[in-house]
């Protein structure tokens, strides 16, 4: 593993590198505070405004994401820190203030926790605040297959370039929202890759690492993901042997772990070929040849197009991945095919096409700075409650939130980190606080809206998260049942809003009844709620599925790597719902 850098800060290292893509494209500019690479406000993107796509990630696998922000690609691209995904703040920025909202926007980032979470609130919050936006996570890997990557889902890795590149294209050619979000769900159900990797990378700024991170020098982790994960499996193997196994979990139909696409030498294909960022060029002209050479021999498949370069990186890591797309029919016309897509011109860093003449030549001192005003921030509603008994009725539901936080934190502290009893009382007093100074409106989306920025500044941890994107979810929710007229909003209408939260919460999370999550308490509540228009009848169904939740093995959050599971089966219920138990029936005991 190389422990040695040239820029040892890596701060200053991200900065710089993203300051970089002003300099070899002067189409694009640099928000710096919110590491946010965009496209400059030229004449013809604000007098013919198209779809904005929005990406981005951690930093360290450039050229992704910033480095494809350009005409043809990318609207703008959003860094976080090495490896680690933007805040939703930053996403919001760039959503909000960087791009042109008018055909709307879609957010696409890769199938990753952090990413999906963090860009996934952004969305919500855009769509609360009344900007069409869609939001969709990339999953193409099969190195790790659907038994061990579970509810999760795909990793992306290298092949989800092509799923952008496509979709960016259809965007600039005017494509509708609708239009480009279903082709980018087509496409990445098209797409399978696998990576492999020689070796770990060191990010820039930690300590050397022990030595059980190195992998032995004669063995290479087949499906290796892009932050270092582990594959299916190490082998001792040549090149001829590796892209043997790495092409069967591509192809094969007998490998129904890992056969999500099924490829025949009757489709055209597109290979891309992806290095990790270590590998010599040399080394990677070897790569595509065996790549090629098996494809042909050993499966009867000739890639239509083979696309070679260093797209999605692991800092310098010692390594590539494989991908192929099975071009299908995108029912949008002539001239709108996934390969003419993928063959459209962009300008764009990170993609193998040059910056015209005219570009270099334009003016490029024009900057994107658009600040979201509060009429569209704090768009009316016809929808109406009574705000003091609106006051009353969650007040009395916060208080129970604060009463139980010893008790959650004591079953938090046993089956994960103990920290959910304290954050979902700190954002108990916060909501408490805001409700209790100046006037609260009527419009019930005003209402809400109020205590949405509130959670999500003093909510910590996933369940901060979680709460978030549901209330800005259910901000949407009630738009949604706004019929233009007049309307007090009773259980009927709540019940609705929601249903459509809980639904965009599932873009976000897997996490479903038996999970041993709040969604143990969420759901029941919304069911019976919707069936009978009781609120304690729905608070009491929340508590009898809390109380499920002590006899159930956990399969996602902390609870999932806690041992001595044997001590508390039966005995903990699961924090979060607990927390959420009691706000609910609080609630219901108040109204």
């Amino acid at each position: 593993m190389q422990t040695k850098h040239f820029i040892d800060d890596p701060t200053h290292l991200v900065h710089t590198a993203l300051h970089s893509l002003t300099l070899t494209n002067p189409s694009v500019a640099f928000d710096l505070t919110n590491k946010i690479i965009y496209r400059r406000p030229t004449k013809e993107l604000l007098d013919e405004p198209k779809v904005s796509i929005i990406s981005g990630g951690g930093s360290g696998h450039e050229p992704a994401f910033a480095g494809f922000v350009g005409k043809g690609f990318l609207t703008a691209g959003v860094a976080g820190t090495i490896f680690a995904s933007p805040n939703t703040l930053q996403v919001q920025r760039a959503i909000m203030s960087r791009v042109p909202t008018e055909k709307g926007v879609l957010v696409i980032t890769f199938n990753y926790t952090g990413d999906v979470l963090n860009f996934g609130l952004a969305a919500e919050k855009a769509k609360a605040a009344g900007v069409e936006t869609e939001f969709f996570a990339i999953g193409d890997d099969v190195g790790v297959g659907r038994e061990k990557g579970g509810k999760v889902g795909r990793r992306g890795i290298g092949g989800s370039i092509l799923v952008l590149k496509i979709i960016c294209a259809l965007a600039e050619l005017g494509g509708s929202l609708s239009e480009v979000y279903t082709l980018a769900k087509k496409v990445a159900g098209n797409l399978v890759s696998v990576g492999a990797s020689m070796e770990h990378v060191h990010v820039p700024g930690r300590e050397n690492p022990n030595s059980d991170e190195i992998i032995p020098t004669e063995e290479i982790e087949v499906g290796m993901g892009i932050h270092n994960e582990p594959g299916s499996h190490k082998v001792s193997a040549t090149l001829p042997e590796l892209v043997k196994i790495m092409l069967a979990q591509m192809i094969d139909p007998e490998d129904k772990d890992r056969h999500f696409v099924h490829i025949t030498k009757q489709d055209k294909v597109v290979l891309l070929i992806n290095n990790l960022g270590g590998v010599s060029n040399l080394e990677i002209g070897g790569v595509v040849a065996e790549v090629h050479t098996q494809l042909k021999e050993k499966w009867g498949i000739t890639p239509v197009r083979v696309i070679v370069g260093t797209f999605i990186t692991s800092l310098n890591g010692l390594g590539f991945s494989a991908s192929l797309l099975k071009l299908d029919d995108t029912g949008l016309g002539q001239g709108k095919s996934m390969l003419e897509l993928l063959d459209a011109p962009a300008e764009a860093f990170g993609w193998a096409a040059a910056t015209r003449t005219s570009t270099w030549e334009a003016d490029n001192s024009a900057t994107m700075d658009r600040e979201a005003d509060s009429a569209r921030d704090l768009k009316a509603s016809h929808l109406s409650i009574d705000a003091q008994q609106a006051h009353t009725v969650l007040k009395a539901g916060l208080d129970k939130v604060i009463v139980a936080e010893p008790e959650v934190t004591k079953y938090d502290t046993i089956v994960g980190d103990g920290d959910c009893g304290i954050g979902l009382k700190r954002g108990a007093e916060a909501v408490l606080k805001e409700l209790s100074s100046g006037d609260l409106p009527t419009d019930a989306v005003a209402f809400l809206n109020k205590i949405v920025p509130v959670v999500e500044h003093h909510t910590d941890g996933t369940s901060g998260a979680l709460y978030s994107i549901f209330l800005n979810a259910l901000v949407h929710g009630l738009r949604e049942q706004d019929t233009g007229s007049s309307q007090k909003v009773d259980a009927k209408i709540w019940a609705a809003a929601l249903k459509s939260a809980r639904t965009a919460l599932g873009k976000y999370t897997p996490a479903a009844v038996g999970d041993r999550t709040l969604i143990d308490a969420l759901d029941p509540f919304i069911e019976t709620l919707s069936s009978t228009g009781d609120v304690k009848k729905a608070a009491e169904a929340a508590k009898e599925g809390t109380e499920k939740t002590k006899t159930m093995k956990a399969s996602l959050g902390r609870a999932v790597y806690v041992g001595a599971e044997s001590e508390w089966m039966g005995k903990v219920p699961d924090p979060g719902a607990v927390g959420l138990q009691e706000l609910l029936l609080g609630i219901a005991g108040a109204s």
